[in-house]
């Protein structure tokens, strides 16, 4: 059975989710945040050298960083439904959105976040980093316009990883001002996968 490693308010909820529409079997070992830094707890140390979260395991293979998980998740029990397959035309947007999510898009907003931080001492950087904020989630509006997932016609890993930079983008109170983005996002929580997932998943007030 897959084991998830999975921290409250964290990246980890979509890997919930994903194994909900997968309908793959899974197990829940539960880290919660400190509540005073926001930190993951020392514990998930053990479990991988950068202690953080999702870290799965499933037999002897172990794990981390989401955009991997949801490939390899996608390909051993996915049976071909919820990734595009090399060669094929949708393939290249697949494979796009799925490293852009953490490689691009969630950069700008984590600097917002940390920044935000700082106070007055962040005020220089702020016009820099909302001008990378609009230039990512514009290009991300931009692309669904029209669309109701990501590529192609249907529900893929894309969607599920693309997910936790709608969801902190909302959080930042940012999301309003990209109606497809939005729209999608409520889109996906009305997913019933979306609902168990969150369901044994924790709290988790983002995007809500």
């Amino acid at each position: 059975m897959i084991k998830v490693h999975h921290l409250n308010e964290s990246r980890s909820q979509r890997i919930l989710w994903l194994l909900e529409e997968l309908g793959a079997p899974y197990e829940i070992v539960g880290y919660q945040r400190n509540a005073q830094t926001r930190l993951a707890p020392p514990e998930l140390a053990a479990v991988h050298p950068l202690g953080k979260s999702p870290v799965i395991e499933d037999g002897n293979v172990k794990i981390a960083e989401s955009g991997a998980i949801v490939e390899y998740l996608c390909a051993r029990y996915g049976g071909g439904v919820l990734a595009k397959t090399e060669g094929s035309a949708e393939w290249p947007a697949y494979i796009e959105w799925l490293h852009y999510a953490e490689g691009s898009a969630m950069l700008p907003l984590m600097l917002h976040m940390y920044v935000m931080r700082l106070g007055e001492a962040g005020a220089p950087l702020h016009p820099r980093i909302e001008g990378e904020i609009k230039n990512h989630i514009g290009y991300v509006e931009g692309a669904l316009k029209g669309r109701a997932f990501f590529v192609g016609e249907g529900f893929t890993g894309a969607d599920v990883q693309m997910s936790f930079v709608a969801e902190v983008t909302r959080a930042f109170g940012k999301l309003k001002d990209y109606p497809a983005f939005d729209a999608w996002l409520d889109r996906m929580h009305e997913r019933p996968a979306w609902k168990a997932a969150l369901a044994k998943g924790g709290d988790y007030a983002l995007g809500r």
